[in-house]
């Protein structure tokens, strides 16, 4: 077996751990760990802390986030809806007076 092929799984670990290193995992993972560590008083919920502290949203999951989004967009679907429908009654209501008007002139 040529020997670039294999990989002993201590190989792995060694490339995976240089990898969060060069990506900045481990220093982001370890900064919110120490300060969790340093909290005076210790949150609730741990795993929120360390979501909030990374950036994420605490308590919504991709599926909340999804649902939320999906709620959303209904919404601004029904308010752009009813935009058209009133766009629509006021191109009427013009084409009605243009007509009028026509008629009035001949």
């Amino acid at each position: 077996m040529p020997r670039g092929l294999y990989q002993t799984p201590d190989t792995k670990k060694t490339e995976y751990k240089k990898y969060l290193d060069r990506s900045g995992v481990h220093d982001a993972l370890t900064k919110v760990l120490v300060g969790l560590y340093e909290e005076p008083d210790r949150p609730v919920n741990a795993i929120d802390y360390i979501k909030k502290h990374l950036g994420g949203q605490p308590g919504l999951g991709a599926e909340d986030k999804m649902k939320k989004e999906n709620e959303d967009m209904k919404t601004k679907i029904k308010e752009l809806e009813n935009s058209i429908g009133d766009l629509r009654r006021q191109m009427i209501k013009e084409d009605d007076v243009g007509a009028t008007l026509r008629q009035m002139n001949t």
